[in-house]
């Protein structure tokens, strides 16, 4: 017969959260696959677990998932944990858990901490509807342009964010979505937990100014209203005339056709592919 995968989640911070079925688990296993194997070893000396570990993380992702399909296949019992939270969580896990759903190997959940869950539910933010988007794009244009995409969801929208980028994710999310209620939560369940909560433009302020923050940080911002929803249609559906009036007024003042449409299209954050597609049907309408 062959094994089971287990899918463990493990402490965000304070071990005390750590389940007992998780311990048993952890303990009964034959192997616990890692993203980092010298973290998860401290975790299991704190309750005197033996187990044996192998990594497994983002970097051998892809070869370490085939390697442990076959032990599954053989007969082994294997936990997957990441560093902190739950597995799979914005850190590696789909590839191994996607490899035995496909060879019929039985997978099971053993719940417990996540991040983004903890910080939602004190954030003071509704908790009945979120759009949990993991990390930002790092670099700020591709991040802006996603959060063009999110601006009209009417959920609480949940991100994972690096301390050093926060000041500037917080900078494009009051530029990009206007002035929402958010909360910055860092530190959970450890000593120096902290949750910031505020107007995008006073959490932007308060994280712009002094030392810089450290640990890891959930950003939590308030959904689109009704007024934001329809004004946000609205503007789609200008869109098109925008575009081609933009790309038109470029043209005479002397650029290419190519160039004014990257051009045009970077100014009304629209990706390029899609702004071809509305000139094309732009054109076709006003020939009609």
């Amino acid at each position: 017969m062959p094994g089971t995968l287990f899918i463990v989640a493990t402490p965000i911070g304070n071990l005390e959260d750590i389940s007992p079925r998780a311990l048993r688990v952890l303990g009964l296993v034959d192997l616990i696959a890692c993203e980092d194997t010298r973290h998860t070893r401290g975790l299991l000396n704190r309750f005197g677990i033996k187990a044996r570990t192998i990594s497994y993380h983002e970097h051998n992702e892809r070869q370490r998932a085939e390697e442990l399909c076959k032990l599954l296949e053989a007969g082994s019992s294997i936990a997957i944990v990441s560093d902190a939270g739950t597995p799979l969580v914005s850190d590696p896990g789909f590839r191994i858990v996607d490899a035995a759903i496909r060879r019929g190997i039985q997978v099971i959940p053993i719940p417990g901490p996540a991040a983004f869950v903890a910080a939602l539910i004190a954030s003071g933010l509704p908790a009945d509807q979120f759009f949990f988007n993991g990390f930002l794009p790092a670099r700020a244009p591709a991040r802006r342009a996603m959060l063009e995409e999110l601006r009209a969801i009417p959920a609480t929208l949940v991100f994972y964010e690096a301390p050093h980028r926060i000041a500037k994710t917080l900078e494009d999310a009051l530029s990009v979505l206007g002035d929402r209620p958010a909360a910055v939560a860092r530190e959970l369940t450890k000593l120096h937990e902290e949750i910031a909560r505020g107007s995008l433009s006073e959490l932007a302020r308060r994280f712009s100014v002094g030392a810089p923050v450290r640990g890891e940080m959930v950003l939590i911002i308030s959904g689109a209203n009704e007024t934001e929803i329809r004004a946000d249609a609205k503007s789609e559906e200008d869109a098109p005339a925008r575009l081609l009036a933009r790309v038109t007024e470029l043209g005479r003042e002397g650029l290419d056709a190519k160039v004014s449409l990257k051009k045009a299209a970077r100014e009304l954050g629209l990706k390029r592919a899609e702004a071809y597609r509305l000139m094309v049907a732009q054109k076709k309408r006003r020939s009609k």
